[in-house]
């Protein structure tokens, strides 16, 4: 059997070339969500729910789609793009919660109806999560909780995260710093944190409890 670093390139090259042959033939695209739909599922889910994230990994390869013509052939792997675009539509459906909230006569638990922005709704999308880490994870910034769910969950490589978010690798570097270190900080001696030498997969977030 020939060895990975052998095999990876005419893997990766599968994929770009789909969506080359998609501009043509757009039946060729659906090998996208075929190879990608359940990893891209997982981390909406912890995104914004398991209620919705079916709807959003739709909605992503559904821009994908319309989109694919602008995309860089000569990135050989899509998965930075469409998580990039699933990162963005999950920053678009906290905006509208917010919105929703404030058109709402009582806002919920947490909501103080002055400040109702992406970033106080999500934070108590996240604390309102049963497991510690779910809680823990309601205390940090948002631009260093993409970093740290696009490299907790697919796995994505700093130069991946670099590509789906469009910020340089030493800001990735910069921002999963801090986000590990707020982890440590909040969990303890748990060890219930993403560690550089001990990656683990973030759960899932809990139905109940939702916006």
């Amino acid at each position: 059997r020939p060895p990975r670093s052998t095999l990876f390139p005419y893997t990766t090259l599968f994929r770009s070339q789909h969506i080359e042959e998609s501009l043509l033939n757009p039946d060729a695209f659906a090998i996208l969500f075929e190879r990608h739909a359940v990893p891209l599922h997982r981390y909406i889910a912890k995104r914004v729910g398991r209620r919705d994230a079916e709807d959003l990994v739709g909605e992503t390869f559904a821009t994908a789609f319309r989109s694919r013509e602008s995309y860089d052939l000569n990135r050989a792997d899509a998965r930075p793009w469409l998580f990039g675009i699933a990162t963005n539509l999950a920053h678009h459906y906290w905006r509208a919660q917010g919105r929703r909230t404030r058109r709402d006569v009582a806002s919920p638990p947490g909501l103080d109806g002055e400040d109702q922005s992406e970033e106080v709704v999500t934070r108590i999308f996240f604390q309102n999560q049963r497991d510690s880490i779910g809680k823990a994870l309601g205390h940090i910034t948002s631009t260093e909780l993409d970093v740290l769910l696009l490299v907790a969950g697919p796995g994505l490589s700093y130069e991946d995260v670099s590509i789906a978010l469009g910020i340089p690798v030493g800001t990735v570097r910069s921002r999963l710093s801090r986000a590990r270190s707020r982890l440590r900080e909040l969990l303890g001696d748990s060890g219930q944190y993403l560690d550089e030498h001990a990656p683990v997969d973030l759960p899932s977030a809990a139905t109940e409890g939702s916006p």
